[in-house]
């Protein structure tokens, strides 16, 4: 109950649905571009409001970083929010993680839209955090196939790594400023988290 059902009106382009309408896949990737926060949990959309300036810097220093690293190492590709991720299309799942990498053996997941599970994925944690608690949020990551989810906290100064299977994170190492940082999913990242972070 609650909510608007897409279905049940005229599908206009251009039109952005409210927060907590019920939308298919399809319905979700004909509503209009939009650099808003929302993600489609299976069939209900779910709007926040945009992140902060430190957020967003953050998160632009974070991607700068990684991007050099894997363009230089020829080992995939770096993309950021707002991109829709899409999970699962026939349980209408689409995410947005801040950021994410997609190795060059996955590359095939990347077309008109991403379709499938990143490699890694990285949420920067905020005051007012984004879509979902992170812990269901890494939960729902591993379960459809992401391998590794990097928690940045910007309060605590840490970077977070878990390693994530179907049942969750089977692994978790906790970086302050002067730890190096090791990846799985990047492995010839050498970087502690204060200098990805500019913590130091």
């Amino acid at each position: 109950m609650g909510g608007i059902v897409m279905s049940e009106r005229p599908s206009t382009w251009g039109m952005l649905p409210e927060d907590g309408t019920t939308l298919t896949t399809a319905e979700y990737l004909k509503t209009a571009e939009s650099v808003r926060v929302q993600e489609l949990i299976y069939g209900r959309l779910r709007v926040e409001d945009s992140p902060t300036p430190r957020h967003q810097q953050l998160l632009l220093r974070l991607a700068m970083i990684l991007d050099e690293h894997a363009r230089t190492n020829k080992v995939g590709s770096v993309w950021i929010a707002p991109l829709d991720v899409i999970l699962d299309a026939s349980r209408a799942l689409v995410m947005q993680p801040d950021l994410f990498f997609v190795s060059n053996q996955r590359a095939e997941i990347i077309s008109d839209h991403v379709w499938g599970a990143p490699d890694m994925v990285l949420e920067v944690l905020s005051p007012h955090p984004r879509i979902g608690k992170i812990e269901e949020r890494i939960a729902t990551f591993g379960q459809y196939g992401v391998r590794e989810c990097w928690v940045v906290h910007q309060l605590l100064r840490e970077i977070e790594i878990l390693e994530l299977t179907n049942l969750g994170a089977v692994a978790r190492r906790r970086c302050r400023a002067g730890d190096q940082l090791r990846s799985m999913v990047l492995p010839t990242f050498y970087y502690t988290a204060g200098q990805l972070a500019g913590w130091e």
